[in-house]
């Protein structure tokens, strides 16, 4: 039902931009897609959010949809609705924003980025592709519909042309936010357990148990020839 929810959502608002008035489905795009220089100096602090159910086509659309489908069906009965969804917006407004700092980066093909016009919901595919191959790593993708390759093997591919075109002026614009939605995905996925305060108070204790053993003589284990020595 979620996943007929997002896929009915993206479709609804292509079909908004595509048989509306030129200037009018134009419009939308310019305020509703992601634009990092509006985000910085406009304070449109909305896009990030808003450019995930934009696309430029209908086959941007249908393979957006198609990826979405197939890789977030089997994720949400995994995780369930909740989480599903949470990763799916974290990973995706994430990708957003890391689009925006990208363009703040002293280089060409960087701040081309900033008064480029970003739409579509790869960010947060790439993150729901990342997970699906974290969770199932041998599972064989078809690459270009032809070739089985495992799914951690497609990730790295994909992830490394994401990486190399961001660096070139032509492809930066998407594959910013591509590589974006892989590294917010894997930082959620491998962060979600770890609450920052209960870090640090693991550490401080192990270092308090640590000082007392020391001071006490008391080892949790030695070498054969630390017969002397108290091992407790």
């Amino acid at each position: 039902m979620t996943l007929k929810a997002l896929i009915g959502a993206n479709a609804g608002m292509f079909l908004i931009t595509a048989l509306a008035p030129a200037p009018i489905g134009r419009a939308i795009i310019d305020n509703f897609g992601l634009v990092p220089a509006a985000v910085l100096h406009q304070f449109a602090i909305w896009q990030p959010a808003t450019y995930m159910f934009l696309h430029g086509g209908i086959f941007h659309l249908v393979f957006n949809m198609l990826a979405l489908w197939m890789f977030g069906a089997e994720l949400e009965r995994k995780w369930g609705t909740p989480y599903f969804l949470k990763f799916y917006f974290v990973t995706g407004i994430g990708a957003g924003f890391l689009t925006v700092l990208f363009s703040t980066l002293p280089f060409g093909f960087a701040q081309q980025v900033q008064h480029s016009v970003v739409i579509g919901a790869s960010g947060a595919i790439y993150g729901l592709m990342l997970a699906w191959a974290m969770i199932y790593p041998h599972r064989p993708i078809y690459m270009y519909f032809v070739f089985p390759i495992p799914a951690r093997v497609f990730v790295a591919i994909v992830g490394a042309i994401a990486f190399f075109s961001s660096l070139s002026e032509a492809g930066g614009v998407a594959n910013s936010t591509h590589l974006g939605g892989l590294l917010v995905a894997y930082l959620f996925l491998t962060g979600a357990n770890m609450h920052p305060l209960s870090e640090l108070k693991y550490r401080y204790l192990k270092w308090k148990i640590n000082r007392v053993r020391k001071k006490f003589d008391v080892y949790s284990g030695g070498r054969a020839n630390d017969y002397d020595r108290r091992v407790h």
